[in-house]
């Protein structure tokens, strides 16, 4: 396996240091990361109160783990969140009606393959609505969005092979620790943190 957000609570392993199975590799913690964003997102826009979520409810899984850490990083911030779910491109003017209708101060976005295909369209709806985004992936801000924060994953992808080479020289992957990332990105996107009159805390 490769970046599994919660490779535990979904069942891929047993443990981490003892993953027990026929399965190991690196994980990326995105389950543990969704507080921090939340985190980050209401330091980088203090006077949000009301915060959308969109999710993909085709990935339950991943997806509803993650939910799950950010309605608790919400309560513990004050915050309130409005969940909005988009199983495909289709679906994404929708959502953003719904926040619109909702008067969602600020967007996260969950990290998800199918999002990050189409963070552009995302990052367009966003500055329509003049709403600042934290993304699951470093893709939502290149393509416009405010802000991201997630693990380094040439890290990942780095780590995966070595896996892939301990397996193939006779190691049992029940043997081989999950390793969780070390490293991770804060990127923010200054143009368009200008065009929405954010300024970043020093802290970012």
């Amino acid at each position: 396996m490769v970046a599994a957000g919660d490779p535990v609570g979904s069942g891929l392993v047993a443990g981490l240091a003892h993953p027990g199975g026929n399965i190991t590799g690196p994980s990326s913690m995105f389950a543990e990361l969704a507080g921090k964003q939340l985190e980050l997102l209401k330091e980088t826009v203090p006077k949000a109160s009301r915060v959308a979520v969109l999710w993909n409810p085709a990935n339950p899984v991943w997806q509803a783990q993650m939910l799950r850490e950010t309605q608790v990083a919400a309560r513990a911030l004050g915050l309130r969140v409005q969940l909005l779910e988009a199983r495909g491109p289709d679906e994404l003017e929708g959502a953003f009606a719904a926040m619109t209708r909702g008067r969602a101060s600020a967007l996260l976005v969950q990290a998800d393959p199918m999002f990050s295909l189409h963070a552009r369209r995302i990052a367009d709806l966003a500055v329509k609505r003049r709403l600042p985004v934290m993304g699951g992936f470093r893709e939502n801000v290149e393509a416009g969005g405010l802000m991201s924060y997630a693990p380094n994953f040439p890290d990942i992808f780095r780590r995966a092979a070595y896996y892939v080479d301990r397996i193939l020289k006779g190691a049992k992957p029940a043997d081989l620790p999950v390793e969780q990332p070390t490293r991770f990105e804060l990127a923010t996107n200054m143009k368009t943190a200008k065009a929405l009159g954010i300024k970043f805390p020093q802290s970012s």
